[in-house]
């Protein structure tokens, strides 16, 4: 009896599932800044120490927040979670996309590849919806405070997770078992399983990892701002998709129509390589 296909729709969380950045639906506020004020100082820090954008809005939070006497534990990155504002439709998304795929044969797997924070993510309204969530995350020390980056998710991490979903390996510590070799028939989600959503810049080379070995990779921008509509069409033109779609993920959206596309043919083909296999 042959198992069934599993198809792995993978995430970007910014501007992908959520309009804004995560740190700017709470976080912020507290530290009595604007989004404006947070990220030019952030940018400031990478620019004038030639640094990752990643862990310097990282240090960034880690030290607005001590000055301004906050906590950072894992229980309060969550809670800042709680209030972050998500696109129409994405609360029922994924069952909609579950029960398609039930009703075709198909198992589907949520993923998250953020270069957010785990934590906010987590205490997010669709956190239970993730099969894994790769993103960043902080040490704690001994009062489970963040004194530290412990994971910092840029582009170049975004393919690493690529490469562990398709393995099976839910670590993101781990830097052996996702460099064997594996025979192809052995991969539990083939790259031609994958549904790469992005919207930016660092996901850009995960795109292009997911449409070169035949997967299928969805530029999705908001649809209230021309700029990241213009943003969209030119990763088209280079290329780097396969589809780009408003960021609006409705039953009756050309978000959800794309998807099921995909999901048939992955079905058939699954279907007519079972057939090759066989000898009558």
């Amino acid at each position: 009896m042959n198992r069934k296909p599993i198809v792995a729709l993978i995430y970007d969380f910014d501007g992908t599932l959520s309009p804004g950045n995560m740190q700017e639906f709470g976080f912020i506020q507290a530290i009595h800044q604007t989004p404006e004020e947070f990220w030019t100082k952030s940018d400031g820090i990478a620019k004038g120490q030639d640094a990752s954008n990643i862990l310097s809005y990282m240090k960034l939070m880690h030290d607005e927040a001590k000055k301004n006497g906050i906590k950072l534990t894992r229980a309060d990155f969550r809670r800042y979670g709680a209030d972050i504002k998500l696109y129409g439709g994405v609360k029922e998304w994924f069952s909609n996309v579950n029960e398609y795929g039930k009703s075709k044969g198909v198992r589907i797997e949520h993923y998250i590849n953020s270069s957010g924070l785990k934590e906010i993510i987590e205490g997010s309204p669709i956190a239970k919806e993730f099969r894994h969530i790769f993103a960043g995350s902080f040490i704690y020390d001994e009062n489970g405070e963040a004194e530290w980056p412990g994971i910092a998710v840029d582009y170049t991490a975004k393919t690493q997770f690529l490469f562990k979903i398709q393995k099976g390996i839910f670590s993101s510590r781990d830097a052996k078992r996702v460099n064997e070799s594996v025979a192809e028939e052995d991969k539990r989600i083939p790259f031609t399983n994958m549904i790469y959503f992005g919207d930016g810049d660092t996901d850009v080379p995960s795109m292009k990892i997911v449409k070169m070995f035949g997967g299928n990779a969805i530029g999705v921008y908001d649809p209230l701002n021309p700029s990241k509509k213009a943003s969209a069409e030119k990763l088209q033109r280079q290329g780097r998709t396969n589809f780009i779609t408003p960021a609006v993920y409705t039953r009756d959206s050309r978000t959800f129509r794309i998807v099921a596309a995909i999901i048939d043919k992955i079905k058939a083909d699954s279907e007519l390589q079972a057939l090759a296999k066989r000898k009558r």
